[in-house]
């Protein structure tokens, strides 16, 4: 699973709140939505993050294996 908890650190690191990100980037609300629920996004808002906050993807997300049992 992709989590994006990073980026709400990263957000508060670099100063930018999200009110800030709507009005002065015209990162959309539902786009912001879809992150906090670690939902689907495009590669494109990640561009666009990475952009606006002068970080790498890492600092916006991360992988997270599922907890899933293998079979042996």
């Amino acid at each position: 699973m992709i989590k994006y908890d990073r980026l709400w650190v990263t957000l508060k690191e670099k100063q930018v709140s999200q009110y800030k990100l709507i009005k002065d980037y015209g990162v959309d609300t539902a786009q912001l939505h879809r992150l906090r629920h670690n939902m689907v996004i495009k590669t494109v808002t990640i561009d666009n993050l990475c952009r606006i906050l002068n970080c790498s993807v890492e600092d916006i997300m991360e992988y997270i294996p599922d907890e899933q049992e293998h079979p042996e």
